[in-house]
């Protein structure tokens, strides 16, 4: 090896032997090469025995509420070899845990900041003020946020990606979000608002799917961010195993299926 190296890769001395700095770099190239090998085999495995492995996700409370479901049962039907670890979390720890390595595909805001991930559009939705029926929002066609604030309202609770986009928001109002209470969940948050409560704010996705009753009035955001972008986003999607690389390509081509939604293709 020194000979085809042209290079000494080991100090020999009476007390014993240890790299030189090539014998170093030889020895982290051959890990490498290690790594890769194993790879490899792995994945020729999957193509010869069917995708299989496990898939971790990480994903806010909207994108699991309004999407995922229907997504991971249409995916599992074709790969039921596929073991798909799904946590909640929010935007912000979503992206963190892909950069630690906890996570192989996070799912989140735009209004988070990415970093370094690679991102790509995954979903859209809009924001509605929910109200309870009679309150004296009701009847109007679409609101600004800032027409909410003189309202009590039903919130989720700290660490809600949506809490903290709205109350940073007010923040740049001026104002503040006078919360009569706060919840753990989107379903709570409509269940307080149509006991009359206080209004809420939330995804048009969730309250398509959830609004029961005529206790509910849905009202249009109509501030521009309301319109929310949705990301999907990896370390690297051509290092990513074939598991997840399958399952991130569904994910970007079937998002809105079942929804009853046409904004969300």
């Amino acid at each position: 090896m020194e000979h085809a190296a042209g290079t000494s890769l080991l100090y020999r001395r009476r007390s014993g032997i240890e790299p030189t700095p090539a014998g170093h770099m030889l020895v982290r190239h051959a890990r490498n090469l290690i790594r890769l090998m194993d790879r490899m085999e792995g994945e020729l495995g999957e193509y010869a025995d069917g995708v299989r492995g496990q898939v971790r996700i990480v994903a806010n409370t909207s994108v699991i509420t309004e999407f995922l479901p229907e997504q991971l049962s249409g995916f599992l039907v074709e790969h039921p070899d596929v073991r798909i670890a799904l946590n909640e979390v929010t935007s912000d720890q979503a992206i963190s845990d892909v950069l630690d390595g906890h996570a192989d595909i996070a799912l989140f805001s735009e209004a988070a900041e990415p970093r370094t991930l690679e991102t790509f559009p995954y979903a859209r939705d809009r924001l509605m003020v929910i109200v309870p029926s009679g309150h004296a929002l009701d009847g109007q066609k679409e609101l600004r946020f800032e027409e909410t604030l003189c309202h009590a309202h039903v919130g989720l609770n700290p660490g809600s990606s949506l809490l903290e986009q709205l109350t940073s928001i007010a923040d740049n109002l001026g104002g503040s979000i006078n919360f009569a209470v706060q919840v753990t969940s989107f379903d709570a948050v409509m269940r307080m608002v149509e006991a009359g409560l206080g209004v809420g704010v939330l995804p048009d996705g969730v309250v398509s799917k959830r609004r029961t009753g005529a206790g509910i009035v849905a009202i249009p955001l109509s501030n521009d961010w309301a319109c929310r972008e949705l990301l999907a986003g990896v370390r690297e999607e051509k290092l990513l195993p074939i598991a997840a690389r399958r399952l991130l390509h569904s994910l970007l081509t079937t998002v809105g299926s079942g929804t009853g939604s046409d904004d969300k293709a």
